[in-house]
């Protein structure tokens, strides 16, 4: 699938927040900071989803 670069950039943003919302939650397991911020990055994935389904059904160089 040919994408533009808005769309990489898109997904590089959201992975990068989901890496960071997975790392703090490895960090303080047990606690429940680690249970809020894997639910924030579980959060993240679908909104990650929804907007780049969104991107790919608006870009003409996209879709």
């Amino acid at each position: 699938m040919k994408t533009c670069p808005r769309f990489a950039t898109l997904h590089e943003e959201y992975e990068r927040e989901i890496s960071f919302l997975a790392a703090h939650s490895a960090r303080h397991a047990g606690r429940p900071a680690a249970k809020t911020s894997a639910k924030h990055a579980a959060s993240t994935k679908t909104r990650m989803a929804r907007a780049l389904s969104s991107h790919v059904g608006r870009c003409p160089e996209c879709g």
